[in-house]
């Protein structure tokens, strides 16, 4: 079983766009999206959830009141400023505020504080037109992101042995943080989503310095060739210079993006001059796949 992983440095650069037609390419595929914050792989592939799990990224403390002798001892050991006092001197925890570090658990003379899980995000298997989709989303001001990435993909090479899959395509968060870190370890291959502009070479260049950190081998897809080819030949230069190669050149598609608006990438895909270029890269893609041990 091989994993791709398909990041880009940057948000905009046709990275999620470029996986969702892979998916038209792909013999016997689990597909993941591991940008838990904002997912909408599923909404390219048209997935229909068929399972949920809750996720628990972290703890949070909560006082017991019948318990609570108002010390007042959490109070001023709280850096977070999370523990509140009301008029009637009796302490409470914004949850809002409370990062879960158990501080104010453990110095709690009177035992009166608990501390227990809280669901900050679910997990999805969806089918789509084509492949099973991992997916999932982390609740609006929760943390832990790299870990729900990490069970994210945990859940995807279960479903991949127990189904017999060949091939796992990761779509990658945008930029360089935990999330990534998180999509890209232990895979086989990473591709390089980038554009001919300033903010996208240097990006690719942290994508790529990120991949040779890690010791994963990689490839760089060039999208919107068309629109700076100067630029292309310096993005050329600086792949090979950092010890990867170019694997493909996708032009920029103005009737693409309309399709992804009205929800019909698939019927535009298949007479695009983009979709062709990426039909043309991907016996690429599986021949480094197939060379990495």
């Amino acid at each position: 079983m091989k994993q791709l992983v398909v990041i880009s440095g940057k948000g905009g650069t046709g990275k999620t766009t470029l996986s969702a037609s892979l998916a038209s390419m792909a013999q016997n595929a689990v597909f993941v999206d591991c940008d838990v914050d904002a997912a909408n792989l599923n909404i390219l592939l048209r997935g229909h959830e068929k399972h949920s799990e809750e996720f628990s990224g972290g703890k949070r403390a909560e006082i017991l009141s019948e318990e609570c002798g108002n010390c007042g001892v959490c109070l001023e050991a709280c850096q977070f400023e999370a523990i509140l006092e009301n008029d009637g001197s009796q302490f409470w925890i914004d949850p809002l505020r409370c990062e879960g570090c158990g501080l104010c658990v453990r110095l709690c003379p009177e035992k009166a504080i608990s501390f227990n899980s809280v669901v900050t995000g679910n997990c999805f298997v969806s089918q789509t037109d084509r492949h099973p989709l991992i997916h999932a989303e982390l609740f609006p001001g929760s943390e832990n992101s790299g870990k729900l990435v990490s069970q994210v993909r945990k859940m995807a090479q279960d479903y991949a042995r127990e189904n017999h899959k060949d091939l796992i395509v990761i779509d990658g968060p945008p930029g360089v943080g935990c999330q990534v870190i998180a999509s890209v370890t232990a895979t086989d291959l990473v591709l390089v989503v980038t554009e001919p502009t300033p903010s996208g070479i240097t990006d690719m260049e942290r994508a790529l310095a990120l991949a040779k950190h890690f010791k994963l081998p990689s490839r760089v897809c060039i999208n919107k060739v068309d629109l700076n080819p100067d630029l292309v030949k310096s993005i050329e230069k600086k792949v090979l210079n950092m010890g990867s190669k170019v694997i493909g050149k996708l032009p920029f598609e103005k009737d693409l993006t309309k399709a992804q608006i009205r929800n019909q990438i698939w019927e535009q895909e298949t007479s695009s001059n983009w979709m062709k270029a990426v039909e043309s890269m991907w016996p690429n893609l599986l021949k480094a796949l197939e060379s990495v041990p």
